[in-house]
């Protein structure tokens, strides 16, 4: 009788719980026994009070390894968030994705049946989107494209760039030492904050490979600082090669300080490089753009082979040139007041459902690398923050941002279709607001 109140009696029995939806599908792709034995750890956890009894279900889901990426719904107000992937791809990259996924032309010409350039479609319509470049090139990712520059081109000579364009890219890679992996030299000039063109002038020689332009694209430095224009350096006489980051092909006002390829050409730099997966909102892809001669020579070098991109991101680059209504440009450029009446209605759906949730406004980003000064006028949900947690774990996650003790879903990133679904996974976390 007296263990009728033990909390250790409510512990959800196996079978039950491997009967729920989601344990059941996770058992198709992970295996019963495997998902059977995470069920286990996490009723044992119950027993023991690390957890309480209802929270069973929602641990061991938790706990469960992932057969691959799941589709999250980003409502953190990160456009280009990297945690997340950085660029949703549009319909028609995910369309032409899908297409090459069987067996494609690729490397082939149907009309001669001969072996014809690889994705030729693909930079085709790289080079109409960028007429200023007289030829283009794409390798895996961005770090990659200035990797094969600084190899074909400055293996054994001098690479000229300013102290304060050294960024470190990210997850502790640094640009120095990627540069010097090449067998390059560094030939650092100026300071941290202040650099000018005669100390570019006075560096240059007959051992520059070319002169560095690193636009700093995730971070600012104010008050006391000077740079050098690309067409300044230009005029110089070694090549400037311009690693503008962040994939901008053209000028866009939303973003006035964000270099694109074209002005960039236009300013008189040799070659280009950039991110397909940030504001272009395209695959991951290193871009390089420029002098015909330069990009041959890059094309043509032993390591261009190991940094090719396969036949799945020609295609979706592809896609994503020939649609401007990209996801990405979308989330960029969509009507603030707009936002806010979708996020209105949202709350009116939930609070009508019993939910306590208000509408606050919010400041979005760019993210991803690109136009850190730039702050986006935004609205979201605002939750409870208990509601984080369950939310990022549930199906599908939903990933807001904790502000001041808040959840913030900001609906900038999500498609509109999916409202119903960050309504039900609301309401599928317990009320007691």
């Amino acid at each position: 009788m007296g263990d009728g109140g033990d909390p250790r009696r409510r512990v959800p029995r196996t079978d039950a719980l491997l009967a729920r939806p989601r344990l059941v599908a996770a058992a198709v792709h992970l295996g019963r026994d495997r998902v059977k034995a995470v069920v286990r750890q996490a009723q044992d956890r119950a027993r023991r009070g690390e957890i309480t009894p209802d929270e069973v279900p929602e641990v061991a889901l938790a706990a469960l390894p992932s057969a691959g990426p799941r589709a999250v719904l980003n409502a953190t107000g990160v456009v280009l968030h990297t945690n997340l992937g950085r660029a949703v791809l549009s319909d028609a990259a995910i369309a032409a994705v899908t297409t090459a996924a069987g067996h494609t032309d690729v490397e082939l010409d149907l009309s001669t049946g001969r072996r014809a350039r690889r994705g030729r479609d693909t930079m085709a319509a790289l080079a109409a989107a960028v007429p200023a470049a007289e030829a283009v090139h794409v390798v895996n990712n961005g770090a990659a494209a200035l990797v094969l520059a600084a190899t074909a081109l400055a293996a054994d000579a001098e690479i000229v760039v300013s102290r304060g364009e050294l960024v470190e890219i990210g997850d502790g890679f640094r640009l120095p030492d990627l540069l010097i992996s090449t067998g390059a030299r560094l030939r650092e000039v100026g300071t941290t904050n202040r650099t000018s063109v005669s100390d570019y002038a006075a560096a240059v020689g007959p051992r520059t490979g070319f002169v560095l332009k690193v636009h700093p694209s995730n971070f600012r430095v104010t008050g006391f600082t000077s740079a050098v224009p690309v067409r300044r350096l230009a005029a110089l006489g070694a090549p400037v090669v311009a690693d503008i980051g962040s994939g901008l092909l053209v000028p866009d006002p939303l973003l006035p300080d964000e270099p694109d390829a074209a002005s960039t050409l236009r300013d008189g730099a040799a070659l280009v490089t950039a991110s397909g997966d940030k504001l272009l909102g395209g695959p991951q892809a290193g871009l390089l753009l420029g002098a015909a001669e330069l990009v041959d020579r890059l094309r043509r070098h032993p390591l261009a082979r190991a940094l090719r991109v396969d036949k799945l991101t020609l295609a979706a680059l592809a896609g994503t040139l020939g649609d401007r209504a990209t996801p990405t440009r979308w989330a960029l450029h969509v009507d603030a007041a707009a936002l806010r009446e979708r996020t209105e209605r949202l709350r009116d759906a939930l609070v009508a459902d019993g939910r306590k949730v208000e509408v606050v406004p919010s400041v979005a980003v760019v993210g991803g690398g690109g136009a850190p000064g730039v702050e986006l006028d935004s609205w979201a949900l605002s939750l409870p923050e208990r509601y984080a947690v369950p939310l990022r774990t549930g199906e599908p996650p939903v990933l807001g941002r904790v502000v001041r003790g808040r959840l913030l879903l900001d609906l900038r990133c999500v498609p509109e279709r999916a409202d119903e679904g960050v309504r039900a996974a609301v309401l599928a976390v317990p009320g007691d607001d």
